[in-house]
């Protein structure tokens, strides 16, 4: 496969896997995308740990095992989600010796505890010990209350990655908070990135341009700041319907200095379409503009798509939460497998 390198020798990105499932660790296939230079880093979310544990087997015998020991629901999950976490974090630890920016699994604090501080701070705090891995990145939702947690994370020199950005102002707040915070830490090599959804976009608006064109904007503000290892993550990144390439979200959103966090079918794409990778952010910000005036004139009020595509962003995560819970609960404990 081709790589864009600069002149260090290093990637021009990073590309990371959206997918964590025990399986698919435990085959060797994840060690392979790592062995063969292809991803540099995972990412996980409860969606993401919805579909592994609800339709995977291999979970259900430490389900049962739990359920036994008298453990609650959302106990058993942890203990679930952990355990892939850190086998995880274990096969990327050579990359992260080598470059601090890369070689992280990220794990999401429960979505139900965004509003508060105490109790988000309190999780990851929890969850970071519990793993055990110095490549971690615990991941906190762009709110109010998340950027606070953000700072007091970073501040106890533990990695954020600051999920479900919207907006260049949601990026903003994101980055400073960060940065407070690792200037208040004893560990100023603390690295972060700020997750960017992208494709959310163009499924609410029918644009094929309208996620990368936010994109580009929030990407080149945030790197004219530059701040001290944090960069901005492309996630929402698979294409789901429609006639664009499986791979459009990797290929149109190239750009030194970021990361691209995608599904395991869209980097299988982007393998096989690797042939010519240019850069293709930012975009020239006349073509910005006519992308943002077009999708306006077509009745999107951007400002407040962002608004409501932030709450089904934060209810989808809760809701998935929910749907293992659930199942976790309708497990029968003395049924074979």
């Amino acid at each position: 496969m081709k790589e864009l390198k600069n002149k260090m020798g290093q990637k021009v990105f990073s590309l990371w896997l959206d997918f964590i499932e025990r399986g698919f660790i435990e085959s060797g296939e994840f060690k392979s995308l790592i062995d063969n230079n292809i991803i540099l880093g995972a990412t996980s979310n409860p969606a993401i740990f919805q579909q592994a544990i609800t339709s995977s087997d291999k979970y259900l015998n430490d389900i049962k095992k739990l359920k036994k020991l008298g453990k609650s629901n959302k106990e058993i999950y942890e203990n679930l989600a952990i355990y892939d976490i850190r086998e995880s974090a274990k096969i990327l630890a050579k990359i992260h010796e080598k470059n601090n920016l890369d070689g992280f699994v990220s794990i999401e604090v429960d979505p139900f505890l965004a509003d508060s501080v105490e109790d988000t701070v309190e999780e990851a705090l929890r969850l970071y010990k519990e793993i055990d891995m110095k490549n971690i990145m615990i991941k906190i939702p762009a709110t109010e209350s998340g950027y606070k947690s953000m700072e007091k994370l970073a501040k106890n020199a533990i990695s954020v990655n600051a999920t479900l950005i919207f907006s260049l102002e949601e990026a903003i707040l994101s980055a400073e908070a960060i940065s407070r915070g690792i200037e208040m830490s004893e560990n100023k090599n603390v690295s972060a990135v700020l997750s960017l959804f992208v494709s959310r976009f163009d499924r609410a608006t029918g644009s094929n341009f309208l996620g990368i064109a936010n994109s580009s904007r929030v990407y080149r503000e945030i790197e004219s700041r530059n701040y001290k290892n944090i960069r901005v993550l492309f996630a929402s990144t698979g294409v789901k319907g429609g006639n664009l390439p499986v791979d459009y979200y990797i290929h149109g959103l190239i750009a030194p200095n970021s990361v691209n966090t995608a599904p395991l079918n869209t980097i299988k794409g982007y393998i096989k379409n690797s042939k010519n990778i240019n850069i293709a952010l930012p975009l020239e910000k006349e073509r910005e503009r006519e992308i943002f005036d077009e999708v306006a004139e077509n009745g999107f009020n951007i400002d407040k798509l962002t608004v409501d595509l932030k709450q089904d962003g934060l209810n989808a995560f809760q809701n998935s939460l929910n749907a293992i819970f659930e199942y976790i609960e309708n497990v029968n404990i003395s049924e074979k497998i």
